[in-house]
């Protein structure tokens, strides 16, 4: 009898093991499918989730390895309160017009909103706009209720004891009382602009946290996506090092990441 029960704890054990290694297998293959970039091209959906999970830094920097090119916002760029987001792009460009009359001067600013939906992150330049607040609580309200992203103003924001209340994020170059109304006329939507130094197209993705806003253009995502993420895994794997080792010259002669 006892016996048998040895037999049978060592063929579950045995099984235990292969199957250990067959999910360690499997984890590896996927792992190697994304580093090498051959991985299927992920859904709209899904990539936009994935971008949520690395850090802002680690994408700036795989963009600037993949592109050559700095496509990050200036430190002017800052949020109304700590978030973190991403999302696909829909562009908005308001024109100077001082001292318009026209009521439908800033109607195509609001149809922009209403065309948004899940996922999209509303990115507005306002022409010269540094103290013109771009948006406010009325917009960020629909924005939100579509489930936008955030908001990213090259300009101001207004209303912002409002839009923390309903914890919609937004990211600006100022917060100021002003409006737009008679100052400014709507000059277009999904189309190109830059926004706050980096160009934006409509549908490139929109990254945003702690560390500020950035811009990865949609036909190199996936493989912006792949490098950032191996940046961060190597990044958050040498802080244990470093608390281990007391130096981050050990740490980074052995992961590489800096």
């Amino acid at each position: 009898m006892l016996k048998r029960v040895i037999s049978k704890l060592k063929l579950l054990a045995v099984f235990v093991v292969v199957m250990a290694l067959v999910s360690v297998a499997v984890i590896c293959v996927r792992n190697a499918h994304a580093q090498s970039g051959s991985s299927t091209p992920l859904s709209d959906s899904d990539l936009i989730a994935q971008f949520r999970h690395v850090e802002v830094a680690s994408v700036s920097d795989a963009l600037e390895q993949i592109t050559h090119k700095k496509m990050y916002m200036t430190h002017r760029m800052q949020p109304i309160f700590t978030a973190k987001f991403a999302g696909y792009a829909r562009t908005v460009l308001l024109k100077k017009d001082e001292g318009n009359t026209d009521p439908e001067a800033l109607s195509g600013m609001l149809e922009a909103i209403d065309q948004g939906s899940t996922d999209s992150v509303y990115v507005m330049v306002v022409e010269d706009g540094e103290d013109i607040a771009g948006m406010g609580g009325l917009m960020g309200t629909a924005m939100s209720v579509r489930g936008y992203a955030g908001a990213v103003i090259d300009g101001g924001v207004r209303d912002v004891a409002y839009l923390r209340k309903i914890a919609f994020p937004v990211f600006a170059t100022g917060i100021v009382p002003s409006t737009s109304v008679h100052h400014y006329k709507f000059g277009g939507s999904q189309i190109p602009v830059v926004c706050n130094g980096v160009p934006v197209n409509a549908g490139d993705i929109v990254v945003a946290d702690s560390d500020g806003v950035a811009v990865v253009p949609k036909s190199q995502a996936q493989a912006v996506l792949a490098a950032a993420q191996q940046m961060d895994y190597k990044e958050h794997s040498m802080y244990a090092l470093i608390e281990q080792w007391k130096s981050i010259v050990q740490a980074v002669k052995k992961v590489g990441r800096l």
